[in-house]
Protein backbone atom coordinates (compact mmCIF):
# COMPACT_ATOMS: atom_id res chain seq x y z
CA UNK A 1 0.00 0.00 0.00
CA UNK A 2 1.48 3.36 -0.97
CA UNK A 3 1.41 6.43 1.22
CA UNK A 4 -1.24 9.05 0.42
CA UNK A 5 -0.09 11.75 -1.95
CA UNK A 6 0.28 15.28 -0.60
CA UNK A 7 1.24 18.59 -2.12
CA UNK A 8 4.70 18.06 -0.60
CA UNK A 9 5.22 15.30 -3.20
CA UNK A 10 5.78 17.93 -5.90
CA UNK A 11 8.57 19.88 -4.14
CA UNK A 12 11.87 19.98 -5.99
CA UNK A 13 15.21 20.81 -4.39
CA UNK A 14 18.10 21.72 -6.68
CA UNK A 15 21.70 21.64 -5.51
CA UNK A 16 24.17 23.29 -7.86
CA UNK A 17 27.91 22.99 -7.17
CA UNK A 18 29.88 25.59 -9.12
CA UNK A 19 33.65 25.81 -9.68
CA UNK A 20 34.54 29.49 -9.38
CA UNK A 21 36.98 30.67 -12.05
CA UNK A 22 40.37 31.78 -10.71
CA UNK A 23 40.36 35.53 -10.14
CA UNK A 24 36.55 35.72 -10.29
CA UNK A 25 35.59 35.28 -6.62
CA UNK A 26 34.42 38.86 -6.14
CA UNK A 27 32.61 38.90 -9.50
CA UNK A 28 30.96 35.59 -8.56
CA UNK A 29 29.84 36.99 -5.19
CA UNK A 30 28.42 40.12 -6.81
CA UNK A 31 26.58 38.14 -9.52
CA UNK A 32 25.16 35.72 -6.93
CA UNK A 33 23.94 38.62 -4.79
CA UNK A 34 22.17 40.18 -7.80
CA UNK A 35 20.62 36.85 -8.81
CA UNK A 36 19.42 36.02 -5.31
CA UNK A 37 17.93 39.49 -4.83
CA UNK A 38 16.10 39.15 -8.15
CA UNK A 39 14.79 35.72 -7.10
CA UNK A 40 13.72 37.07 -3.70
CA UNK A 41 11.70 39.83 -5.34
CA UNK A 42 10.39 38.12 -8.47
CA UNK A 43 11.24 34.42 -8.54
CA UNK A 44 8.99 31.45 -7.78
CA UNK A 45 11.48 29.76 -5.44
CA UNK A 46 10.34 29.03 -1.89
CA UNK A 47 13.95 29.14 -0.71
CA UNK A 48 17.34 30.07 -2.14
CA UNK A 49 20.54 29.67 -0.16
CA UNK A 50 24.04 30.05 -1.59
CA UNK A 51 27.31 29.25 0.14
CA UNK A 52 30.95 29.68 -0.88
CA UNK A 53 33.94 27.49 -0.01
CA UNK A 54 36.78 29.93 -0.73
CA UNK A 55 39.47 27.36 0.06
CA UNK A 56 38.22 25.04 -2.70
CA UNK A 57 36.76 27.86 -4.85
CA UNK A 58 33.34 26.21 -4.90
CA UNK A 59 29.91 27.77 -4.72
CA UNK A 60 26.91 25.76 -3.53
CA UNK A 61 23.38 26.88 -4.36
CA UNK A 62 20.22 25.27 -3.00
CA UNK A 63 16.85 26.20 -4.48
CA UNK A 64 13.48 24.86 -3.37
CA UNK A 65 10.57 24.91 -5.82
CA UNK A 66 6.92 24.04 -5.20
CA UNK A 67 6.72 22.09 -8.48
CA UNK A 68 7.91 21.85 -12.08
CA UNK A 69 5.78 24.85 -13.10
CA UNK A 70 7.83 27.00 -10.73
CA UNK A 71 11.06 25.74 -12.32
CA UNK A 72 9.75 26.66 -15.77
CA UNK A 73 8.83 30.15 -14.53
CA UNK A 74 12.31 30.57 -13.06
CA UNK A 75 13.91 29.65 -16.38
CA UNK A 76 11.72 32.15 -18.25
CA UNK A 77 12.49 35.15 -16.06
CA UNK A 78 15.99 34.59 -14.70
CA UNK A 79 18.18 33.87 -17.74
CA UNK A 80 20.13 37.18 -17.64
CA UNK A 81 20.99 36.55 -13.98
CA UNK A 82 21.98 32.95 -14.63
CA UNK A 83 24.27 34.09 -17.46
CA UNK A 84 25.79 36.77 -15.20
CA UNK A 85 26.68 34.13 -12.59
CA UNK A 86 27.97 31.69 -15.21
CA UNK A 87 30.46 34.31 -16.46
CA UNK A 88 32.36 33.61 -13.21
CA UNK A 89 32.10 29.83 -12.84
CA UNK A 90 31.18 26.52 -14.39
CA UNK A 91 28.77 23.96 -13.03
CA UNK A 92 30.69 21.07 -11.53
CA UNK A 93 27.74 19.01 -10.30
CA UNK A 94 23.96 19.41 -10.42
CA UNK A 95 21.59 17.40 -8.24
CA UNK A 96 17.81 17.34 -8.40
CA UNK A 97 15.90 15.97 -5.43
CA UNK A 98 12.27 15.14 -6.14
CA UNK A 99 10.51 14.08 -9.31
CA UNK A 100 10.26 16.81 -11.94
CA UNK A 101 8.14 16.44 -15.04
CA UNK A 102 9.79 14.98 -18.15
CA UNK A 103 10.15 18.41 -19.79
CA UNK A 104 11.97 19.80 -16.73
CA UNK A 105 14.28 16.76 -16.68
CA UNK A 106 15.00 17.38 -20.38
CA UNK A 107 15.53 21.10 -19.72
CA UNK A 108 18.03 20.44 -16.94
CA UNK A 109 19.92 17.98 -19.12
CA UNK A 110 19.88 20.30 -22.15
CA UNK A 111 20.96 23.31 -20.09
CA UNK A 112 23.97 21.50 -18.70
CA UNK A 113 24.86 19.38 -21.72
CA UNK A 114 27.95 17.31 -21.04
CA UNK A 115 29.34 19.97 -18.70
CA UNK A 116 28.89 17.95 -15.50
CA UNK A 117 27.18 15.00 -13.84
CA UNK A 118 23.45 15.42 -13.21
CA UNK A 119 21.63 13.20 -10.75
CA UNK A 120 17.94 12.80 -9.97
CA UNK A 121 16.87 11.36 -6.61
CA UNK A 122 13.16 10.65 -5.99
CA UNK A 123 11.61 11.72 -2.71
CA UNK A 124 10.86 9.14 -0.06
CA UNK A 125 9.43 11.26 2.76
CA UNK A 126 9.76 14.66 4.36
CA UNK A 127 8.08 17.95 5.13
CA UNK A 128 8.68 21.65 4.65
CA UNK A 129 8.30 24.19 7.43
CA UNK A 130 9.13 27.64 6.04
CA UNK A 131 6.60 29.98 7.62
CA UNK A 132 8.47 32.44 9.84
CA UNK A 133 11.88 31.11 8.77
CA UNK A 134 13.20 34.58 7.86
Amino acid sequence: MSAPSTHDDTFLLFRNTMRITDGHLEGFRAAINRAVEFARQHGPQLMVQTFVDEERMLGHSFQLYRDSDAVRTHWKIADPYIQDVMAHCRVERFEVFGEPTADVVAGVRAGLGEQCPVTFSPRIAGFVRLAGAE
